[in-house]
């Protein structure tokens, strides 16, 4: 049974649940425990790593991309209490999405010759924009992607993230646990595994939609001594598809010693 989904997104970022829903989500789920870990951005409306709300533990997180030699991943920090050198490298990356944003909605609009009723903001991704495309033309929100904005397609640009080194020092000074997020969502997933050699956790449990070799994931977690964690990645409404049961989330609360 899970009573712990750590990886759920909001409005904050590329989520359609907004912060204030997220404890009667959770409820009507049955979770106990939600982390909010939207891309790149602090929630302003915890004020603590950890939150009691409407009878839901909310724990503070972030989900941050980040670059290595051979390829990007994703770093989840929970119980994050922030620094400064946190808040300025996510303004940083604000900054950047922003101007992204601008660049792939104009070339959306000149190659398809429409008006997309999206703007650059803090917090754009992808989706608010394939979003926008489906709106406005032929296009599906997947089509949106596969032929227009998904990687090496032609209004595709890419975003400035941080250093996988660079990522891991903001959010160590900021979180309880930092870890990688879905290792089997990566082109090579044992380069992504290694890199937990520098971190304190790992994404276990994941609804990849697809079998996967979960020994890879052990093996790892017994070779760096890692905390298993989980969650849904949800963007929608519906919390706790996957995530944590008490036995694994009491280990995650003890480390994270909040």
């Amino acid at each position: 049974m899970v009573v712990a989904d750590l990886h759920v997104h909001t409005t904050r970022s590329d989520g359609t649940l907004s912060f204030d829903e997220v404890p009667a989500a959770a409820r009507r789920a049955g979770v106990e425990v939600v982390a909010v870990t939207d891309h790149d951005r602090l929630q302003p409306g915890l004020d603590g790593p950890v939150t009691q709300r409407d009878g839901v533990t909310l724990l503070h997180g972030i989900e941050l991309r980040v670059e290595t030699e051979t390829q990007r991943l994703d770093l989840l920090g929970y119980g994050v209490d922030p620094t400064d050198e946190l808040r300025t490298e996510c303004a940083r990356i604000q900054r950047n999405r922003r101007e992204r944003g601008a660049r792939i909605i104009e070339c959306v609009e000149d190659r398809l010759g429409v008006s997309l009723p999206v703007e650059p903001r803090d917090g754009l991704g992808r989706p608010h924009i394939a979003r926008g495309i489906a709106e406005v033309s032929d296009h599906t929100f997947q089509s949106a992607f596969d032929e227009l904005i998904g990687d090496d397609c032609p209004c595709y640009f890419p975003r400035e993230v941080p250093s996988f080194e660079r990522g891991c020092a903001v959010l160590s000074d900021a979180c309880g646990l930092v870890g990688l997020a879905h290792p089997f969502r990566y082109p090579e997933t044992a380069a992504a595994l290694s890199k937990c050699a520098s971190l304190d956790a790992v994404e276990r449990w994941y609804p990849y939609g697809r079998a996967v070799d979960d020994s890879l994931v052990d093996d790892a977690i017994e070779r760096y001594d890692l905390v298993p964690t989980g969650g849904s990645d949800s963007h929608g409404e519906t919390l706790g598809d996957t995530g944590l049961d008490s036995p694994a989330w009491d280990r995650v609360e003890t480390a994270l010693n909040v």
